[in-house]
């Protein structure tokens, strides 16, 4: 946890916040309490914000904490869904954290059309990091950092992209465990990464037992090749034996 001017950032914040080039114009997506935008601004990274908000409370509180931070000049709040709440070309940076994976290439798919393609993107996902890492590979963007920590007992993934050849990051044999485990945590394999993927396999290992349990149908069968393919995946970095 980070204090600045009273103004308390998580780790996993930070961590985004890091990755913002210094005079920015940013866009915080989903900013809640405007913590990201704040934090930036007070740190000289950011010249300028627009802090997104679909929800009412959220959308106060936001507001509330830009005048707190006396930055009412520098960052607008605005209420809206996804990027809507942003011109095409009034930023250069969008952070989205703390939401699923799923939902935040939801939001990036349907506010395509406000993205000039000169944008920084810095992802947080809670889980699902997959499914961005896909979007972005699908739709032009190049994945060039990736970071994973762990806070409070849960572990968060970090994905930043730029505009570029999609395909750099990934390996044509491995892209399938590329994409689940990601192409630089993989290489990394920090005591986060190892943690999260350690517990995953466990929890996959036993749902196959339970599958194996049971009368197997076609549904079961194509679940239990999933999972039997993700655990290969994993014990494969993790340089398990394959069981």
């Amino acid at each position: 946890m980070i204090i600045v001017n009273e103004l308390a950032l998580s780790d996993r914040l930070r961590a985004v916040a890091l990755e913002i080039p210094i005079g920015s114009k940013l866009a915080d997506i989903g900013s809640d309490h405007a913590y990201l935008p704040c934090f930036a601004a007070l740190q000289g990274l950011i010249c300028y914000a627009v802090a997104g908000e679909v929800n009412v409370g959220p959308f106060q509180s936001a507001k509330n904490q830009v005048e707190k931070s006396n930055l009412p000049d520098r960052i607008k709040v605005r209420k809206g869904n996804g990027l809507e709440v942003i011109e095409k070309g009034e930023v250069d940076v969008i952070t989205i954290a703390g939401m699923g994976g799923p939902l935040i290439s939801e939001i990036l798919e349907a506010g395509k059309d406000r993205l000039t393609g000169n944008e920084r993107l810095i992802l947080q996902p809670n889980i699902g990091a997959k499914s961005i890492r896909l979007w972005l590979l699908e739709n032009g963007w190049e994945l060039i950092k990736e970071h994973i920590l762990e806070e409070d007992q849960k572990i968060y993934e970090i994905v930043v992209a730029e505009k570029g050849n999609p395909y750099i990051p990934y390996s044509n044999e491995k892209r399938d465990s590329d994409l689940l485990l990601g192409p630089f945590l993989k290489k990394e394999k920090n005591e986060a990464f190892r943690k999260k993927w350690g517990s995953e396999l466990l929890k996959w290992q036993k749902i196959i037992e339970q599958i194996d349990q049971k009368a197997q149908n076609e549904e079961t069968v194509e679940k239990r090749k999933d999972l039997m393919n993700k655990v290969r995946m994993v014990k494969e970095v993790l340089h398990d034996e394959i069981s």
